[in-house]
């Protein structure tokens, strides 16, 4: 990540907008959003299935449900954040289960990235399906786009929700009903 390139556009930034990027206030400012969006986007470059890699054997095959999981991102379209929460059910094969943390850490790397939340959605549900090798996997995000509520149409409050599922959850309408019951409502902002 190239921190100088980013100061220098956003002193660019600061001059277009009519502002005086040396005044006292605002001296620091291209150096502070440098390192800002080199937090936001540490996921650039990242796959989030590396995050997924410690696995354990348990006689269990029922559904695995990690709610209200909290993340942000930045839409890809005009850097401002996307502010949610997830929620991720998968269905164990074989004894095959992975600790609750690695589902967080896979979502925070392919979130940490400029990023629109469809694709976030199917981009965890597929790297969990690939790692996990689980029956199934349904993901649901619910999130605030900062984009839509504090410029352009101005609707605060509006959340867009996705949901990505593959496997068992696709085919067996009994286990994705259960699956969603499991998690409906409950991941509000």
């Amino acid at each position: 990540m190239d921190k100088k390139k980013i100061a220098k556009g956003t002193k660019l930034i600061l001059e277009g907008i009519g502002e005086d990027p040396d005044r006292p206030g605002l001296k620091d400012t291209p150096n502070r959003v440098a390192r800002m969006m080199a937090e936001l986007c540490s996921g650039l470059n990242r796959y989030p299935g590396k995050e997924v890699s410690t696995f354990f054997q348990e006689d269990y095959q029922e559904m695995v449900v990690l709610d209200d999981i909290p993340f942000q991102s930045l839409c890809e379209h005009h850097l401002l954040p996307i502010l949610g929460k997830a929620s991720i059910v998968y269905m164990p094969k074989n004894g095959r289960i992975v600790g609750a943390s690695k589902l967080a850490r896979a979502l925070e790397v392919a979130s940490s990235r400029p990023q629109i939340q469809e694709r976030l959605t199917s981009q965890v549900a597929d790297v969990l399906m690939e790692k996990i090798e689980p029956y199934g996997v349904l993901v649901k995000i619910r999130a605030e786009h900062l984009c839509m509520t504090i410029r352009g149409v101005k609707k605060p409050g509006s959340k867009m929700v996705t949901s990505a599922i593959r496997g068992k959850f696709k085919t067996d309408k009994a286990a994705r009903d259960e699956a969603l019951t499991l998690i409906s409502e409950n991941n509000n902002i």
